[in-house]
């Protein structure tokens, strides 16, 4: 446990009441001023124990105003009111005065971070700054000074940018990475800017002013205003995370600014900090950004400027501090993270900080406070020094250095010592089961106690002493300068510089134990039995075998270095009794201590270790089967602290661990110190034997000594020194309480004072049990016949989860209620369930508990619960856990509550489990008046009613009623009535609630007194209809029989029914009957005989498929003989007589629906018909729809029926073009695609593409090849009809002969002719197109192939006669010839009616005119169609006539 130890400055008698205290940041030694009204203003040194460096005294008839110490250098400046600025060198204390520059008084001192500049400043505004060289000496006058004009308060300089590292470069470089190498490399050019030797030093400063200003100084003295604030500027942060300078005025306004490169400032935040007014605020920052303030009030303020969050820190009562303290100042240290803050009662609140990354609790819960260290008087300043461990306090009058201390305590040989002040021990015999105090006149920085001697040093000397009685007396004392001691027998091993000396009592050497420089020097020493082991600076270890005359070594140096990554320093080693076993702690590169525990075989020369971090071994480290079954997540997320062996039993191995922080591990119901013990052999590695958690109020684990574990006890630091335990064990001889306590181990609960022997065999049975050898483990103990010791193994059996083993040991301890209840938790699937049983049965009840957890088997847990009597867990449990049996719980926590006589909280949860309406009157039965109350408070009808049912038993019928009336129980409220004679107020009842329990009652009151037509009445409402017909037909009341009758189920209507037939009139209600009950035969019996023809019809609505067919039959002949043919078509098709009902459609003419047909459509599932008939039958009934012209419908059934040419005829028929395309591809038949592809000719083709590829797909799909050719030819006549485009008309006619040739005709002879006709029209048409082709090149052989082809006999309709002479017309038209007009005049003889424009051109047309000055006549138009590439048709009917006249002049 680590306590604070104060040392009083010895501050000489002419000084006065310190005023500011400032600690060197590397060195301890701490500057402290102190002003006196009579003698002036004194600075003094001290160092760490407070003492006074005589050579450094400053005196001066004036006041000290500021302190600040040189960064590296043991250099302080002091600035004091008269403007004097002075440096002050340690130890020297050489004085060197600056030169005088300020008037007023100093008010700013300030280092440069490598201390090459300072900063000074004065109350009239003038500031300077000054140049001092690496030896720390003044560089002549000041290099830059500003006048301000106002005072200045507060001053910092803004840090470098980082640069790079040249310790890692170096190591990188040496591991052959060439950019560090180039980097390196001075002359090497191309490569980057040069290497910047970081850190850099920031020279950029900035300073605040009384009246809100904030003032840059850049690198080459320039001052510039970067912003300004309302108030007086107290304090200046620059988060370097963030780059952003924050501002805290004197009013506690803080601002935040982000800095622009040339010196511009924008405001981020500005808010006002809580605090107290008219007091000034103490206030640090720290490197992440936190800001904490203490303006004496009663908590700390913190404020975070990352995650822009507050929270405050307060003092705790129960630690010590009182009420009203308030807090004065505060100091952080950043390395170790504690906060320290000053109460002005003389406390120091230390808070810890504990990183929690995972949990999102209040950020509050990050800092732990603890318990506080008291000094005299009100503090006003705190401030943490250099080594951590130091922590200047100022109290007004006085100067303390509390140096923080590890409270050295030792146990060796059943003698145990706790120090508690710096010079006294605590000692325990427990061999002797006394108690001794030691005082020393040393402070005490170690001890080392055996059965016989108690060592005790500080560093500088080395005193024995050994017991004598009730003292300690004083056997030998000598100087050394050994941090570390150990003893064993009559030596005493101290060390120093590349060796360890062996001395005696008195100090004299006796031998020396030598180390080479490469081994390094010795700092720590362990002694286990005979065997002593050396840890030196360089991570070497020895052992040394101490149990002949002289110390020899055990084995040679192992360098740990080579087998450990990451190692830094060695921590702590420890050996086992046999010297083969060495564990050891180690800290890493970075400071931090390594979360693995080591272990070193001596014998085998092999390293290994347990990480805590992972809760793991390496797979170089045995485990043993069920270990490994175990989960290790308790041991994960932990580092070890401290580490022992067993004294006397080598395979023993305890470790204490604590809880680290883990962003992937939830800390919750995890204890925070652990306490580990193994197993460790050569044979077998590390084997886990237990996890103890550490009990509370316990300080640390001490020592391992089976049977026992050795605790210190937490101390309590009171004013003035004096130490008490938290756990006190009284002596029966001393009344002084002991500092060590012990804890038995698992194994050995109950069996502290066993034999050796007993003691022996339990660790065997312990051991093999844990490696899982069971015949060893019995062999080990079967001589064993104490009870206590068999349930003890029967607990280790608990922890290792070896119930095989368990059943021996509760064989051997005849314990048969619990063999039995571990036989029948064999039902139980999860090995955790059944061992929790056997734990319950041993009385393990926190480990049942946690085994029951651990398996998820919250249904036990909550059971358990229940049987320890942990009602509040087993709520809990079930209500997120196990809500299945929640109420089951509420329930059986009601009852307990109700046998313990808590009958409002019973109350509560029989509430909770929904069992109060029975439950809550049954226990407040003794008790009406209360009973009464819970009544008229739930207003629960169920509640209401079983109150009125016990005042009605109580013959309270009035209240009965009232409460029956509550509960709305209308039955009971009748019956009441009933019995009260009331029978009205019932009838009322009855028929406004309509209530038919009530209604029914009131009915057999009514008949009870022969009122016939109320009974009636009340039987309906309660709807007892046949209670209500028999009455009806008892006493006549046929008109009401019939109505009821209809309201009541089948078997009353067919009751009545024949009531009527039998009584021979209204026989229409008979048949009404007969139909609604469903006798459907008896019912048209009936109205057959009694000729009820519109009766008939509405029973024959009602007939179905279902219905006999017979009857159905009977039926559809009655609607015939009727004329009411639909409605017996309906019946015969629901008789099945298809045919019958399709004759009748025809010889009728009635049009069949598509329902109608479907309903005659018989499936191909069904039996009633065979395959052949049932397509005889869809064919009849297509045929029908044909004939009524529904062809969609005739398609459908004819498809069904198989017969598609039938159904593409029907369709067709049609003339929905869409369906036939589809069912043509659909059916793929070629007869059914010919179909559809000249049904497609017979539509406009011409005007749709998609027609015209859908009859060339079909016909080719159906192989019709002549069908084809004669479409291909249509096509080249359209495209020479209404185009003129004889290319594209040969392409389709040559398509056309391709098809014909391939096609196979009927005639040879017929086929021949027609390809031959084909192949001449291909010809003319082919000659036609070359001419126009070469027209462009040789126009007069054109002409002439164009004159040859008009002598052909049969051109025309190949090509056409009008296309050849209008071709001849353009082409003379073009020379100019008359031969135009000549061709023109033949043309029209030729076909006197042509339309002449149709073949030549408007144009030529108007030429020619001109040429012959003859007006052209204009003929008729020809029908063949309109020009396409003509102007207009009136122009060509104008043009025809003109030509027309031309001709006839």
């Amino acid at each position: 446990m680590a306590v604070y130890f104060d040392h009083r400055i010895e501050a000489p008698e002419s000084s006065g009441g310190p005023s500011q205290v400032a600690w060197h940041p590397t060195q301890p030694v701490l500057a402290v001023a102190s002003n006196s009204p009579t003698t002036g203003g004194n600075i003094d040194l001290y160092l760490q124990q407070g003492e006074h460096v005589g050579s450094c005294h400053v005196d001066r008839p004036f006041q000290p105003t500021v302190l600040c110490w040189h960064p590296t250098k043991p250099l302080l400046a002091l600035g004091w009111e008269t403007g004097e600025v002075l440096l002050l060198t340690h130890p020297s204390g050489e004085q060197t005065p600056l030169p005088a520059t300020h008037t007023a008084c100093i008010t700013l001192l300030e280092w440069s971070s490598s201390g090459s500049r300072l900063i000074t400043g004065d109350q009239m505004g003038v500031l300077a700054l000054w140049k001092v060289d690496a030896r720390g000496r003044l560089q002549g006058s000041h290099i830059v000074k500003h006048d301000y004009t106002k005072p200045l308060t507060y001053c910092i300089f803004r840090p470098a940018p980082p640069g790079e590292d040249v310790a890692m470069l170096a190591r990188a470089a040496v591991g052959g990475d060439e950019s560090a190498l180039d980097m390196f490399n001075w002359r090497k050019a191309g490569n980057g800017p040069p290497l910047k030797m970081g850190p850099q030093e920031g020279l950029v400063f900035y300073v605040g002013t009384a009246d809100g200003k904030v003032h840059c100084v850049d690198e080459h003295g320039r001052s510039s205003p970067v912003l300004s604030v309302d108030g007086s500027i107290q304090k200046l942060f620059y988060l370097k995370r963030r780059e952003v300078l924050a501002v805290v005025t004197e009013t506690l306004l803080l601002s935040q600014y982000t800095l622009g490169p040339e010196g511009g400032a924008q405001e981020l935040m500005k808010v006002k900090l809580s605090g107290k007014s008219g007091q000034s605020a103490d206030i640090v920052s720290t490197e992440t950004g936190l800001l904490i303030t203490a303006t004496g009030e009663q908590v700390i303020r913190l404020w975070d400027l990352e995650r822009d969050d507050n929270y405050v820190l307060s003092l705790d009562e129960s630690l010590g501090f009182e009420k009203g303290e308030v807090l004065n100042c505060v100091s952080y240290c950043t390395a170790k993270e504690i906060l320290a803050a000053g109460t002005n009662r003389g406390r120091i609140a230390l808070w810890r900080m504990v990183s929690q990354p995972n949990t999102r609790t209040d950020t509050k819960a990050q800092w732990k406070l603890q318990t506080p260290t008291e000094i005299e008087g009100n503090v006003t300043q705190l401030q943490w020094g250099s080594n951590l461990n130091l922590l200047a306090a100022n109290s007004v009058t006085t100067v303390l250095i509390l140096c923080e201390h590890v409270m050295s305590a030792h146990f060796g040989q059943q003698v145990a010592a706790v120090q508690l002040t710096p010079s006294q021990l605590s000692l325990t015999m427990f061999n002797t089961n006394s108690h001794l105090t030691l005082r020393s006149d040393m402070h005490i920085k170690g001890v080392c106690v055996t059965k016989d001697t108690v060592t005790v040093w500080n560093g500088k000397q080395v005193t024995v002493y050994e017991p004598s009685g009730a003292t300690l007396r004083n056997t030998g004392s000598f100087l050394c300068e050994s941090q570390v001691l150990a003893v064993h027998d009559e030596n005493i091993y101290t060390v120093e510089p590349n060796r360890v000396q062996v001395r005696t009592p008195q100090g004299t050497v006796k031998q020396l134990l030598a180390f080479s420089e490469a081994e390094g020097n010795p700092v720590l020493l362990s002694v286990c039995q005979g065997y002593l082991v050396v840890g030196t600076d360089t991570a070497h270890i020895k052992v040394f075998d101490l149990t002949r005359r002289e110390a020899k070594a055990h084995c040679s140096a192992k360098n740990l270095v080579d087998l450990t990554p990451n190692l830094g320093a060695l921590k702590s080693v420890k050996c086992n009794a046999n010297g083969n076993q060495v564990s050891i702690l180690v800290t890493q590169v970075n400071g931090r201590p390594d979360h693995r525990m080591y272990f070193y075989d001596v014998e085998m020369d092999t390293l290994s270790h347990f990480d805590f971090f992972t809760g793991r071994p390496p797979s170089g480290i045995s485990q043993a089967d069920d270990t490994e079954r175990r989960p290790l997540t308790e041991l994960s997320e932990r580092c070890p602290v401290s580490h022992f062996w067993d004294e006397n039993e080598p395979r023993l191995f305890v470790c204490e661990t604590v809880l680290v922080s883990s962003p992937q591990m939830d800390h919750l119901d995890r204890v925070d110190v652990l306490v580990v013990t193994f197993f460790c052999t050569q044979e077998h590695g590390l084997l886990l034997q237990d996890s103890y958690p550490k009990p509370a109020g316990l300080q640390a684990l001490l020592a391992l000594d089976v049977p026992y574990y050795y605790f210190t006890c937490k101390l309590l630091f009171r004013r003035g020194g004096i130490s008490l335990p938290e756990v006190s064990i009284y002596s029966p001889a001393a009344q002084s309480p002991h500092m060590v306590s012990r804890r038995a181990l698992r194994d050995f609960q109950g069996l502290e004072n066993c034999e050796k022997a007993t003691r022996d065999a339990m660790l065997n049975f312990s051991f093999y049990l844990t490696i899982g050898n069971m015949d060893e483990a019995f062999k080990s103990i079967k001589l064993i016949k104490s009870e206590a010791v068999w349930e003890n193994m029967a607990r280790m059996c608990v922890k290792n989860r070896r119930l095989d083993v368990a059943r021996v040991c509760l064989g051997n301890m005849g314990n048969a209620r619990a063999a039995r209840a571990l036989r029948e938790a064999e039902a139980e699937p999860e090995l955790e369930a059944r061992v929790a049983v056997l734990a319950l049965q041993l009385g393990m009840l926190e480990d049942a508990e946690k085994l029951y957890k651990s398996c998820g088997r919250f249904d036990l847990l909550n059971k358990f619960y229940q049987a320890s009597g942990q009602w509040q867990q087993a709520v809990e449990t079930a209500e997120t856990h196990d809500r299945i049996h929640l109420r089951t719980t509420y329930y059986s926590y009601a009852k307990y509550l109700e046998a313990i006589g808590d009958k409002s909280m019973a109350l509560v949860f029989f509430e909770k489990s929904d069992t109060h309406r029975f439950e809550v009157p049954r226990m407040l039965l003794d008790d009406a008046l209360s009973l009464e109350i819970y009544v008229n408070k739930m207003k629960d009808k169920n509640i209401y009613k079983w109150w009125a049912q016990y005042l009605e038993s109580q013959s309270d019928m009035e209240s009965a009623l009232r409460y029956y009336e509550y509960a709305q129980d209308f039955l009971s409220l009748v019956r009441v009535h009933c019995y009260l004679g009331n029978i009205q107020k019932a009838s009322e009842i009855a028929n406004e609630t309509g209530n038919r329990a009530a209604s029914y009652h009131l009915a057999r009151q009514y008949e009870s007194q022969e009122e016939i037509k109320q009974s009636v009445h009340f039987y309906t409402r309660a709807q007892a209809y046949n209670n209500a017909i028999r009455l009806c037909k008892e006493n006549g009341l046929d008109d009401q029989l019939m109505n009821l009758a209809l309201l009541s189920n089948p078997e009353d209507m067919m009751e009545a029914a024949c009531y009527y037939e039998e009584k021979g009139s209204h026989m229409d209600r008979a048949v009404m009957l007969y139909h609604k009950a469903g006798h459907f035969s008896k019912a048209l019996e009936v109205a057959f005989a009694t000729e009820q023809f519109a009766a008939l019809q509405l029973i024959a609505e009602d007939l179905d498929e279902t219905s006999d067919p017979a009857l159905l039959a009977r039926c559809s002949d009655f609607f015939i003989k009727h004329g009411q043919y639909e409605k017996a078509v309906e019946l015969l098709v629901a008789a099945k007589k298809y045919h019958e009902a399709l004759q009748l459609c025809l010889d009728q003419s009635l049009t069949i629906t598509e329902d109608l047909a479907e309903s005659m459509t018989v499936t191909k599932e069904s039996k009633d018909l065979s395959e052949e008939a049932r397509k005889e039958l869809l064919e009849r009934i297509a045929d029908c729809c044909m004939r009524q012209g529904n062809y969609h419908l005739a398609t459908k059934k004819y498809t069904q029926a198989g017969n598609k040419l039938k159904a593409m005829r029907a369709l067709l028929k049609s003339g929905d073009t869409e369906k036939i395309v589809f069912f043509a591809g659909v059916s793929r038949q070629k007869e059914i695609y010919i179909m559809a592809a000249n049904y497609l000719q017979s539509l406009d083709w011409r005007k749709d593409p998609e027609i015209m590829k859908n009859i060339i797909s079909f016909y080719s799909k159906g192989r019709a090849l002549d069908l084809l050719a004669g479409f291909y030819e249509a096509c080249a006549q359209v495209e020479i009809d209404d185009y003129q485009n004889y290319e594209k008309a040969l392409g389709a006619l040559t398509e056309a002969y391709k098809c014909l040739s391939k096609a196979k005709g009927h005639s040879p002879d017929e086929h021949e002719a027609r390809m031959a006709e084909l192949q001449h029209k291909i010809t003319l048409v082919k000659r036609f197109v070359q001419a126009r082709r070469l027209y462009e090149e040789d126009p007069g052989e054109a002409v002439r192939l164009c004159e040859a082809l008009l002598e052909e006999p049969d051109l025309d309709p190949a090509v056409r006669i009008g296309d050849a002479y209008g071709f001849l017309v353009e082409h003379h038209c073009q020379r100019g010839s008359f031969q135009a007009y000549r061709k023109l005049e033949d043309l029209q003889k030729m076909l006197p009616s042509l339309n002449i424009s149709y073949y030549v051109s408007q144009g030529s047309l108007d030429a020619l005119q001109r040429a012959v000055g003859v007006p052209l006549g204009r003929g008729q138009l020809s029908g063949r169609g309109d020009r396409r590439d003509s102007g207009g048709e009136e122009d060509e009917v104008e043009e025809d006539e003109a030509l027309v006249s031309h001709q006839g002049d």
